[in-house]
Formats: structure tokens, sequence, C-alpha cells
């Protein structure tokens, strides 16, 4: 029961004996106990060494008032617990600090266009391999490539790949200013529609924008490919972030994105040329079957409504799954959107 005091189970028996029966040599001690003598006279020494016993002027070993021994060293005990419950609480807010320090390093908001330009500009000179990037049609495409960075990176051998929206082609302006800021060594492909803008550095970083309350339209980045951010009070504002888990959700999005979207290549003339497969469009049939689908209409009453057998629209129904190459209509409803067939 004392081992808290650092007594061990011979000490103890050693120190009971003394209690029960008085003053005792090291050899009686042994003898009454069945205990080896250097047993015995270790544990008188531990006694001894924590002031529980001590030699009367005969050489006899015998103990202090216990009340008063034992109490010398609860205090004691209670001062060092006391004193490791405080260094239990400092080391407890010092690891909360740190763990708030490291989720900061791994997630960080950026607010105003010089700083999320320079955070960009900063992912494409820190990138060693690869960087990625979504971009949406609302951003403005420059005349020309003001993006030295980005030079400078594929000139490492940095590989980039950038998907943007349809609409960022269309005009004979954007499509000549997209041309000449398309530098040799990107990949760029072309997408109807795209959910956010992105940009990807080495597997590892993700820049992405943030939709806050109050904010406005998202303000053209100005530069290729441009930052992923929508404006604020304060300017654009863009989401930084090293977490594993985002990063690799970011990265499967972007590479499902970026197998649904059509190759651009520049030709002769240095225009660029979307690569568009020679895949069947849906017929307006098609559409009007899909337009009642999609207000909850069944088989039966678009056949009826449309004047054609039941085996009819579900055959077309069929046909457009197999062209958005999906398995279910809700899918169905899903890429039609996506893709552009519903206006």
């Amino acid at each position: 029961m004392l081992s808290i005091l650092g007594l061990d189970e011979p000490t103890e028996r050693v120190y009971h004996e003394l209690v029960l029966t008085g003053p005792a040599s090291v050899e009686a001690l042994a003898l009454r106990l069945g205990l080896a003598r250097e047993a015995v006279a270790g544990s008188v020494e531990i006694l001894e060494a924590k002031s529980l016993a001590n030699r009367n002027p005969v050489g006899l070993v015998q103990t202090a008032p216990p009340q008063l021994a034992l109490g010398a060293l609860l205090t004691a005990q209670r001062h060092a617990l006391g004193q490791a419950e405080l260094t239990a609480a400092a080391l407890d807010e010092a690891y909360h600090a740190a763990s708030a320090q490291n989720a900061h390093d791994l997630v960080q908001i950026v607010v105003g266009a010089e700083q999320v330009m320079q955070r960009l500009e900063h992912l494409q000179l820190n990138a060693e391999t690869e960087l990625l990037a979504l971009v949406q049609a609302q951003v403005e495409i420059p005349a020309t490539c003001e993006g030295e960075a980005e030079s400078l990176a594929i000139q490492r051998g940095v590989s980039y790949r950038v998907v943007i929206e349809r609409a960022g082609l269309n005009g004979p302006t954007s499509a000549n200013a997209l041309s000449s800021a398309v530098p040799v060594g990107e990949q760029l492909r072309v997408i109807d529609v795209l959910p956010t803008k992105m940009v990807i550095a080495d597997r590892c970083t993700v820049m992405l924008p943030l939709s806050l309350p109050g904010s406005a339209d998202p303000d053209p980045a100005g530069s290729h490919p441009p930052a992923s951010t929508q404006r604020a009070d304060d300017g654009p504002v863009a989401l930084i972030s090293r977490a594993p888990a985002l990063v690799n959700a970011m990265i499967g999005l972007f590479e499902s994105i970026w197998q649904r979207a059509l190759p651009v290549r520049k030709d002769g003339e240095e225009a660029l040329v979307v690569d568009e497969p020679g895949i069947a469009l849906p017929t307006a049939l098609d559409l009007r079957i899909l337009s009642l689908l999609l207000v909850g209409a069944t088989d039966a009453a678009i056949a009826k409504q449309l004047g054609l057998g039941l085996r009819t629209v579900q055959r077309r129904v069929a046909h457009m799954m197999e062209l958005a190459e999906v398995s279910t209509r809700l899918q169905l409803g899903w890429q039609a959107r996506e893709r552009g067939w519903l206006k």
C-alpha cells in the first residue's frame, strides 16, 4: 500500500515489522520475516534514506512515529503531484498552440488582388514537376502572356495542364489572345462548364476561390492561368491548402474534368482549334422528351403527349443515356446540363 511512496514489497514488510515490534537488529528482522540478511539491510537503507527509520544508540533499527514520518512524505508527494499537474497543463497548452499553428499552415486565407496574385506567382515559381489549373470563362485573357513565372516554370521542366471553359474561346479577340498566351509546353483542353476555378501545384498545394456572404461577382484576374478567387469587400479571396484530404479530392475533380474535356491545339496560323469528336448529339425530339422527363413526366405521359409509342420513348431515352455515357436517368439530367443540351 506504500508503493506510491517508493517502498517495494520487502521494504514495506520490514517497515511494518518495526512499527509493530519496535527496535530490532537487521539479523532479527531477517529471521522473523524469513528474508535474506542482505535484502533486509537494503530495505533498512531505503527506510533511512526516506527518514522512516534510524539507528538508536545501541545500533538497533527503529522507526520514527508513522504519522510524522509518513505525513512528511505524503506532503512532498502532494507537492510533486501539484507540480506535475502544472507541467501537464503547460504542455497541453503548448500542444494545442502547436496544433493551431499546424492547422494554420495547412489552410490559409489570402485576401486582396495583390496578395492573391503574389501567392499564385509563388505557387508557379516553387512548382517542381506539375501545375494543374481550371479556368472559368469570366476571367479576362490578356493580349500577351504576362505570366513570367509560368514561362520560367516551364523552362525548368514543370508541366502545365489547363482546362478552360468553352465560352473563353468565343469570339476572335478572346481566341487570339488565348492563343498568344498559351506557351509552348502547356497542354490546354476545353469544356462547356467548369464548377470552379482551381490551381494545384505538385499535387500537394491547392488554391481555390472562397464564396463569402455578400461577396460580389468574380473579378478578372488578368493573368494566365488566373487566380482562383471571388471578390469580397476587401478584394479577391482565395483559400490555399496543403491538407492531403482536400488536395487529393481536388486532384480527383481535375482529373475527371480533364478526361471529359476536349484537346485544344494550334493550327499552322497559330489559331486555336478544338479537336471536336464525331459524337452524335440528341435530336430535337430527344430534347423534347428529355425536357418532359426533367419536369417529372412518366414515359407513358410523354408518349401520349408527343403521340409516340411507349417503346419509342424508352428507346430514345436509352439512346440519350448512351450519348451521355451514364447509367441512370438522374445522371442523364446532370450531363444534359453540363453538356449544354438544354438551354
